[in-house]
């Protein structure tokens, strides 16, 4: 129930910022245009799947886990923002930048989850481009949703991975990938967005569904 929790209000938080930063704060907007549904490991492109039980990873072997496992359980970005009647907000109001710049604060310092850190991980998510090198990316950020950082508001931190890979790879902005590598707890802030984790990857493959 904790988890189920927890995964809503991370949505809300994500329909508020779409919202916000979307067509002008109309809380139409907010019932027209609901926020991605949340990346997993057996449903790497969206929709309504339910999430998978984590994934048990055999010695020496790394561990493929969801994003979820990325937020703080006591985390719940939504709660300064209860109570708030957007409808009352128009274009152009003061209070409504106001409340972007406080919403933006928030994503970007969203806490990591500490068990994390250390972690030889296997996740999928969409390709952010950062750095290139003939035609391979070698830097970019992985996120949980397609068009995140690129047609969308970035996610909050702690749903960013800045990674880096020992080789390019040869993948475009929003191709869907297994990225596996050590995960790290550490903050680094790009022109697409700010990241809570960083991975170290050594593999980056296109996904093909399931866990292979």
């Amino acid at each position: 129930m904790r988890i189920a929790k927890k995964t809503l209000t991370f949505r809300a938080f994500m329909r508020l910022s779409l919202l916000l930063a979307g067509a002008g704060l109309a809380a139409a907007t907010w019932a027209a245009e609901p926020a991605p549904k949340d990346t997993t490991a057996s449903n790497p492109l969206g929709g309504k799947a339910a999430p998978p039980v984590a994934a048990k990873a055999a010695a020496g072997q790394p561990r493929q886990i969801t994003w979820e496992e990325l937020v703080p359980k006591d985390w719940d970005p939504s709660k300064e923002f209860k109570g708030m009647d957007l409808s009352a907000l128009n274009d152009g109001d003061p209070r409504a930048n106001e409340l972007l710049m406080k919403m933006q604060e928030v994503s970007n310092n969203a806490p990591t989850n500490p068990a994390m850190n250390g972690a030889d991980i296997k996740i999928p998510g969409f390709i952010v481009p950062l750095e290139e090198a003939k035609g391979e990316v070698t830097e970019f950020l992985l996120v949980p949703y397609f068009g995140a950082c690129i047609h969308t508001p970035p996610p909050p931190a702690n749903q960013i991975l800045h990674v880096v890979t020992s080789k390019g790879a040869k993948f475009r902005a929003m191709d869907t990938v297994w990225v596996t590598g050590k995960l790290q707890t550490l903050r680094n802030d790009s022109m697409m967005g700010v990241s809570g984790y960083h991975v170290n990857a050594t593999s980056v493959t296109k996904y093909t569904g399931g866990a292979k």
